[in-house]
């Protein structure tokens, strides 16, 4: 692949750095002399021509920093614009992953992004050795389209800081017409439909830009489907929240689901050297806030604060919390695992004190389960004692011997009056030939 070929070429790039690479090459293109010295003034540092291999740190964190841009071949690139070869970085990953020394991989970028040949390559041996060792990718400055396609392939994904730039997620590609400069005209001959229907000899067609435009669509597709994956997202999740082309800053790129969060490069090495398996499971995106509108341009708006909270409060998980403040949450849960022990302690006190003789066993049971509350406790016991008397009385009837039969009553006597009595008295005596007192004596009257 030529030098030519590279530049018009898909590119998931910011669009700014593009133009500037293919400036340089242009000029280079047309014969003209590049000025390194000014080259370097504008950039502000001393360009570099030599690629960086990966460094062992203490407790057998490497370290692999992807600066610049990214480009199929080293030699292209890493004079001028301070770039890295994919080719170089995905040999680099793997010798990583093979070299006993290293416990896990650190990838430290700064990059706009790059082309994206050789890009997917890269983002596969990262996700090779994501599956053996742990890694960790953090955007030092910029972690932007093909970048972002690197470092979303590891476990985790990390910010420095407040300022840091992500995102960017797309594909670019560019067209230029660039008649012969030295006034003579080219004429190409081609055979097949779409040899050179976007040609940089003529203007581009409404064909040519179609065909440009599907080839566009489709490797956006391959990069989505990546960070899909890569991230643990819906594709759909990834359109709504990430990959409408922008780029977002520090906090912004969290709760776009991008990274997992903010650290320190020192920090990562030590977290990776003394707990690697904290970073060992791949992280999964986690959303705070609510995409823009279909078509919109312009950066989301922010969503109102809540009060006495912060953004950052609202998308913090367990897993977060354990894997990235480890200190804090050992602290924490040992207070609340201090906090529930004397909770246990007391539960199974209240429900002993609700005890009754006769019912030690429903009281061990209950004070053991782990679950059941002093006063539901007394309502059990009290439940258990009233079924309890009631099969006492039920027993004590069936042992009681079978009641006598009752007699009928007697049948009342009517009551008489002292004249009812006289007069029976006379008639005794009359008919017995006694005395009225008698008579009455007889009778029982007297």
């Amino acid at each position: 692949m030529s030098i030519l070929e590279i530049l018009r070429a898909p590119w998931a790039i910011a669009p700014d750095k593009l133009a500037e690479i293919q400036a340089i090459y242009d000029t280079h293109l047309r014969g003209q002399k590049i000025d390194l010295d000014a080259v370097e003034a504008r950039l502000g540092h001393p360009l570099q021509n030599e690629p960086t291999a990966y460094t062992v740190q203490d407790g057998g964190v490497a370290v692999l920093n992807i600066d610049g841009v990214i480009a199929p071949k080293a030699n292209l690139f890493t004079r001028i614009s301070g770039g890295v070869s994919a080719q170089m970085a995905e040999q680099a990953v793997l010798d990583a992953m093979a070299d006993p020394a290293v416990r896990s991989l650190l990838l430290a970028i700064d990059s706009p992004g790059g082309s994206v040949h050789g890009t997917p390559e890269v983002g596969a041996a990262i996700r090779q050795f994501a599956e053996k060792k742990p890694v960790v990718a953090l955007a030092t400055a910029t972690m932007a389209s093909a970048a972002y396609w690197l470092g979303s392939s590891a476990n985790a994904v990390y910010i420095s800081g407040p300022t840091c730039l992500v995102g960017s997620i797309g594909v670019v590609a560019t067209h230029n017409y660039t008649p012969n400069a030295r006034g003579s005209v080219q004429t190409e001959i081609a055979a097949g439909q779409y040899k050179r229907i976007a040609t940089t000899n003529a203007p581009l067609t409404k064909e040519g830009r179609a065909y440009m435009q599907a080839q566009v669509d489709h490797l956006y597709q391959v990069f989505v489907d990546a960070v899909s994956a890569n991230r643990g997202a819906s594709v759909e999740d990834v359109l709504a929240h990430m990959a409408d082309g922008r780029v977002f800053v520090g906090q912004q790129a969290i709760d776009a689901g991008l990274v997992d969060g903010v650290s320190t490069m020192s920090a990562l090495l030590e977290g990776m050297a003394t707990q690697p398996d904290r970073y060992a499971q791949r992280r999964t995106a986690q959303f705070a806030v609510t995409p823009p509108s279909k078509g919109a341009g312009a950066a989301p708006k922010d969503k109102p604060p809540v009060k006495g909270k912060s953004m950052s409060d609202e998308t913090i998980t367990r897993a977060s919390l354990e894997q990235d403040h480890a200190p804090l949450f050992a602290q924490v849960k040992a207070e609340f695992t201090a906090l529930g022990a004397q909770q246990e302690r007391d539960r199974i006190a209240g429900v002993r004190a609700q005890g009754l003789p006769g019912h030690e066993a429903l009281i061990d049971k209950l004070a053991m389960d782990g679950k059941t509350l002093p006063g539901e406790a007394a309502m059990a016991v009290n439940a258990a004692q009233r079924e309890a008397m009631n099969a006492t009385a039920k027993a004590l009837d069936a042992d009681a011997p079978a009641a006598a039969k009752a007699s009928a009553a007697p049948q009342d006597r009517p009551v008489k009056t002292r004249a009812e009595h006289a007069e029976e008295a006379k008639a005794y005596a009359a008919e017995h030939g006694v005395d009225f007192v008698s008579a009455l004596k007889k009778l029982g009257y007297a």
